[in-house]
């Protein structure tokens, strides 16, 4: 389970998060859900250590963990960003065994191996040695999915992850987080789009814009 107490952050002292507590189950989906400027991709931005609390505490199975710690980050908690973040020259698998060979120092052929049945549970089984320009946008965004799932996180988290799709995608991959969801995965996803979020959700935060 992951447990967020009393997280608060500013900017140029402005309050964007105000002392915020939630708690998430083993293998439950919360959506975060509300216009721009409501907060939500900071509350995320700061659950994945790409910014750093003012204040609170972040636990993870009943231990505090600090997403800003290389290390730490790297073995709790995946991102899967709004723009894909997907490396142009690298290939399919090659985006995928790019940070277990290289940050957690695991052996090419066992990532390998990895990567290529995540992969195929992804439905882009004969993607592997294709370029993100010869993708679609749901293909790049399960490839973003499996490129976090390499890693084996506890949590993932996802910003606006139907942001670029059409209704017929933005449906397949409310079906992956639910696939996940049934394998045990604790995610997190933030969205303005209502409809999606209440698929997908066992709960449900909405945030409103601040002024």
């Amino acid at each position: 389970m992951i447990q967020i107490k009393n997280l608060s952050k500013a900017f140029s002292g402005k309050k964007i998060l105000d002392n915020m507590n939630i708690s998430l189950e083993k293998g439950q989906v919360l959506s975060i859900v509300g216009p721009s400027g409501g907060g939500k991709t900071t509350l995320l931005r700061c659950i994945s250590g790409l910014e750093t609390m003012d204040s609170g505490e972040i636990w993870i199975d009943e231990q505090q963990v600090d997403p800003t710690k290389h290390q730490e980050a790297t073995s709790q908690i995946g991102v899967v960003f709004q723009e894909f973040n997907l490396f142009p020259h690298l290939t399919v698998l090659e985006n995928l065994m790019l940070a277990p060979t290289l940050v957690t120092k695991k052996a090419k052929e066992d990532v390998e191996i990895t990567a290529n049945q995540i992969l195929a549970k992804l439905g882009l089984k004969g993607k592997e040695k294709q370029y993100p320009f010869e993708l679609s946008g749901g293909q790049k965004q399960r490839v973003a999915i499996a490129r976090a799932l390499v890693m084996h996180p506890k949590v993932l988290c996802y910003d606006e992850p139907t942001s670029a799709l059409d209704p017929d995608l933005r449906d397949s991959i409310a079906k992956t987080i639910l696939e996940l969801k049934d394998e045990g995965m604790t995610q997190i996803v933030v969205t303005h789009d209502h409809e999606f979020a209440k698929k997908i959700a066992d709960q449900l935060i909405e945030v409103a814009s601040i002024q």
